[in-house]
């Protein structure tokens, strides 16, 4: 091999080494509950990879280890991920009780993919917006868990991996930006490697949320969450705007405004290497999905074109 080739090479290589990670959620039902099965999550997977006008989307992050509807079979994201070589951020479920069927989950993946599945795993989060829904007095987010819990969680995952090939992959833990501000959550930060950041400014209704306004919001939220993130790394691992749904203060729902968006955030993050998951590919597989964030409508994703334009 010729000196300059191998220099072109290692050139490629470091770039690659350093590109930030661009991925979807993909969650592990359908919007009629039904689970998906490997031959969707491979369908889905395959999809992002051929985005017209956007490379680069090739790694999924999941919100558990279980396959939906058992107990704790190993997620069937898994096999899909393997067999399209797509990378995955691992999500470890932590409320309503369930996770030690997560932990038993994880380990059965270990030890019956081995390094096929563990070098696809860019990193673990344990547990998503659990904070967040603790702190909801209203109970309409569903249960949550405190902090405390949280980090005896987040340490048993480091000692389930130790000795694995999953050791020395970074954890980290996925709550809504304005969590991290809280005090009390210090201490989350404190035990993990990296910081999950969910904002959505078609949410903020407290403020002027227009969609002039989203991109200032979205940058807002990022920039107080990194100042109390203790040196650690943020990803941002849910945000976007809806194509279709009900009007929030000023915020309103369709594939104009996500296209705005889409160019405003998507395009910089990616400009800035900041690690981004955009939610969603896809939200309404089997009925409409209120408000729908999915950059495909309904419908069969085969016969489907975006519905705006992702070029940056």
């Amino acid at each position: 091999m010729k000196l300059s080739t191998a220099l072109s090479g290692l050139s490629v290589m470091a770039c690659t080494a350093n590109a930030a990670i661009q991925g979807f959620n993909y969650g592990a039902f359908f919007t009629n509950q039904a689970p998906k099965q490997q031959v969707d999550f491979e369908y889905e997977f395959n999809k992002a990879k051929n985005l017209p006008n956007a490379p680069g989307w090739n790694t999924a992050r999941l919100y558990t280890m279980v396959q939906w509807g058992t107990a704790s079979d190993v997620v069937s994201a898994i096999p899909a991920a393997i067999n399209t070589q797509t990378r995955l951020l691992l999500g470890l479920w932590t409320s309503g009780g369930s996770f030690p069927n997560e932990i038993k989950a994880l380990q059965t993946a270990i030890n019956q993919y081995g390094t096929a599945f563990t070098d696809l795993v860019v990193g673990i989060s344990v547990g998503s917006e659990d904070l967040y829904r603790k702190s909801d007095t209203t109970g309409q987010s569903g249960v949550g868990i405190g902090p405390d819990e949280l980090v005896d969680y987040i340490n048993q995952v480091r000692r389930v991996i130790a000795g694995t090939p999953l050791q020395g992959k970074p954890i980290g833990h996925v709550d809504t930006w304005n969590m991290w501000l809280e005090g009390a959550n210090s201490k989350v930060v404190a035990a993990v490697d990296f910081i999950g950041m969910d904002a959505y400014p078609y949410f903020q209704t407290a403020f002027d949320n227009r969609i002039e306004n989203a991109e200032a919001l979205f940058w807002s939220a990022y920039d107080q969450t990194k100042a109390a993130a203790q040196g650690k790394e943020v990803w941002v691992t849910e945000t976007g705007w809806p194509v279709s749904g009900d009007t929030l203060n000023g915020a309103v729902a369709n594939a104009q405004n996500a296209h705005t968006y889409w160019r405003q955030v998507a395009c910089g993050l990616i400009s800035r290497n900041i690690n981004v998951f955009w939610y969603d590919l896809q939200e309404s597989q089997w009925g409409q999905a209120n408000p729908d964030f999915g950059i495909y409508g309904a419908g069969d994703l085969g016969t489907l074109s975006p519905q705006f334009d992702l070029s940056c």
